[in-house]
């Protein structure tokens, strides 16, 4: 692990994407900094959605870094974590990413993470660049269920349709699921291995590794939000600036807005 990667563990806070945006629009971020909570009590999904959290079921952590580039220069990034984190994964649980693949572990475009169609985990990305030729700080905040699936999808209490799953379920039988000390380090590794790669190359070196992980490729999709009306048409997986391409009829459209929801068509 990096050595001016600074680790924070907190027993309970609000959110901690929103506790490192505090300080980075302080100016007070000067290394790249993880931050897990045991417990987050109004936690974050997209498009200002609560993220439901239970403690000892649930990894919730932020994790700031600099990038040396403009936003405009970071489409993909939410893609790129998607796969960072299967890397974390297949570590903490000391399984080949082939193995995640055989049992159902896919991406969905552009920041959840899902388990046989139901939803294992999202990612939610803020920050910006206060001024011209300042770092870009991306606030990436990563929920992961760990374990007691039912008990989280419970928890909605109808206010999602979207199952849920959780990491236990790719565990090997017999075999205990690693601590969430041990999975957020992990996790935290990949990221240091992923980003820079990432600011170096852009989202194309990626691009195929994406769509082979991509959940609904080939498959008619119906796409709503960014206060738009909803576009359907067949997913062909992404460019190579990550944004989504959808096939209607022979027209190809690029999808480039972050705040979309996806359903397969029935």
């Amino acid at each position: 692990m990096s050595m001016n990667c600074i680790l924070e563990r907190v027993a309970e806070t609000q959110s901690t994407n929103d506790d490192l945006l505090v300080r980075w629009r302080a100016g007070q971020l000067m290394d790249p900094i993880a931050r897990i909570a045991h417990k987050q009590t109004a936690g974050k999904g997209r498009a200002g959605r609560s993220w439901i959290a239970n403690p000892n079921d649930t990894l919730c952590f932020s994790y700031a870094y600099p990038f040396q580039k403009s936003p405009g220069e970071l489409s993909g990034l939410s893609l790129v974590v998607g796969l960072a984190a299967i890397s974390g994964i297949a570590a903490a649980l000391r399984l080949e990413q082939s193995q995640l693949y055989e049992q159902g572990l896919r991406l969905k475009w552009p920041n959840d993470l899902l388990l046989n169609n139901a939803k294992l985990g999202g990612i939610l990305i803020e920050g910006g660049q206060a001024k011209a030729n300042d770092p870009t700080w991306m606030i990436i905040g990563v929920g992961l269920n760990l374990r007691n699936a039912p008990s989280i999808e419970n928890c909605l209490e109808g206010s999602s349709t979207q199952k849920v799953s959780a990491v236990d379920q790719l565990q090997q039988e017999n075999t205990p699921l690693p601590d969430i000390e041990f999975f957020w380090l992990k996790l935290i590794e990949a990221f240091e291995r992923y980003l820079p790669e990432f600011e170096r190359d852009g989202f194309k070196a990626y691009q195929t590794e994406w769509n082979e992980w991509d959940a609904y490729k080939d498959l008619a999709v119906n796409i709503t939000g960014a206060g738009k009306e909803s576009v359907c048409g067949q997913a062909a997986g992404v460019d190579n600036s990550g944004a989504l391409i959808l096939n209607q009829n022979g027209k190809i459209l690029a999808i480039h807005a972050g705040d979309v929801s996806m359903r397969v068509q029935s």
